[in-house]
């Protein structure tokens, strides 16, 4: 039985997912070292005490969810189809940027009357479905009033149409060149889920291991910052003034120049000891740029220095806000129910509850968790 004392965090193993966490980790300050390719276990000097591994993205979920992973990197579109119902898996980021895609069901070109689900509806005929996300298509396709039967399938799904196994698909679609190429069309209205690259989590191991919750508030903290700084640079610019108010009240003037709270202004010292020369940092969104430069340059700016920013930090993210809100939810109901499954038990004469054991009503901890 693991009796394990390290927090794990899990990412994919192969393919673009897998390339783009171990990118975006790096781009956020949280260089992945693995010093063995064929290992399936590597470490982020940053974050002593974690320890990665790698899995592929539906096992990641499984892992979360069972407790053997504490935290995991992964697409959505997983999570949404393997979490379960027991609300072990908590999603702490729902959106890190990577991984884009959408679950979507597609139709042979040659059902030229097939546009939109009311039209696959109306074909008013069982289907035959091929997808490796059951419970996701089931669920969408009984909403639309669609009858069918599901294929589960690995591998490539473009194909069952063609070969006869299936009338249509349920399958993931980025660029949407391989339906293309197969002679598919995807439904106007039949987009099942948009998926991208979530950061998730053992509820129960945020809940009794600080070690867990401190990591897991480190990676949102890094995360977010960098996520943030990403759609912004830092500019510096020489500017001409009677004292850093009036130069500020110029910039508050403009449109772009407000920065995230204002500007910093200081003075530059210069070899001929003029003092109306002040040193002005602002932070902007990116897509400012342009006018923040020809703003700058109408109020006297020169010199105009643009540089990336590579974090920028709030007081407390607004996502670790909600994930303690999460956890101490739970807790609130977890207490309510116990309380309220201690008076029933009472009201029939048999006193308290006992307290389950450390692995719940049917027995010891679940294999591979932590005790």
């Amino acid at each position: 039985m693991d009796q394990r004392t390290d927090v794990r965090l899990s990412l994919p193993s192969k393919g673009r997912m897998a390339q783009g966490a171990l990118g975006f980790l790096a781009a956020c300050g949280l260089q992945v070292e693995k010093t063995n390719p064929r290992q399936y276990a590597a470490r982020i000097p940053a974050l002593p005490g974690l320890t990665v591994l790698f899995q592929r993205p539906g096992d990641i979920v499984v892992s979360v969810r069972d407790g053997s992973v504490d935290l995991g990197v992964t697409g959505l579109d997983m999570v949404a189809e393997r979490q379960g119902n027991n609300g072990a898996v908590l999603v702490l980021h729902d959106a890190l940027n990577f991984g884009h895609c959408r679950l979507a069901l597609a139709a042979p070109e040659e059902w030229e009357t097939v546009h939109t689900m009311s039209d696959l509806a109306a074909l008013a005929q069982p289907l035959r479905v091929a997808t490796k996300f059951p419970h996701l298509t089931a669920s969408f396709l009984k909403r639309h009033h669609v009858p069918h039967s599901l294929i589960q399938a690995e591998g490539t799904l473009e194909v069952a149409p063609a070969i006869g196994y299936a009338d249509l698909i349920a399958d993931l679609v980025s660029s949407g060149q391989t339906l293309r190429d197969n002679r598919l069309r995807p439904l106007k209205d039949g987009v099942i889920l948009r998926s991208q690259a979530v950061l998730i989590a053992n509820r129960a191991a945020l809940q009794a291991h600080q070690r867990v919750l401190a990591l897991a508030r480190q990676l949102i903290e890094f995360i977010e910052a960098h996520l943030r700084a990403m759609d912004h640079v830092a500019v510096v610019a020489n500017m001409r003034g009677d004292s850093p108010q009036a130069i500020a009240q110029q910039m508050f003037a403009q449109k772009a120049l407000s920065g995230l709270q204002g500007p910093t202004i200081s003075r530059v010292i210069i070899q001929d000891g003029n003092p109306n020369w002040f040193a002005i940092h602002v932070i902007v969104r990116r897509e400012q740029l342009f006018q923040t430069v020809a703003e700058l340059r109408a109020i006297g700016g020169s010199g105009v220095v643009v540089t990336p920013v590579t974090y920028i930090f709030e007081e407390e993210p607004a996502r670790y806000q909600a994930m303690i809100k999460a956890l101490e939810g739970e807790k609130r109901r977890r207490t309510k129910d116990e309380g309220q499954s201690s008076l029933s038990l009472e009201g029939l004469g048999e006193g308290p509850a006992s307290p389950p054991s450390p692995g719940g009503i049917e027995g010891g901890p679940i294999q591979g968790a932590r005790k």
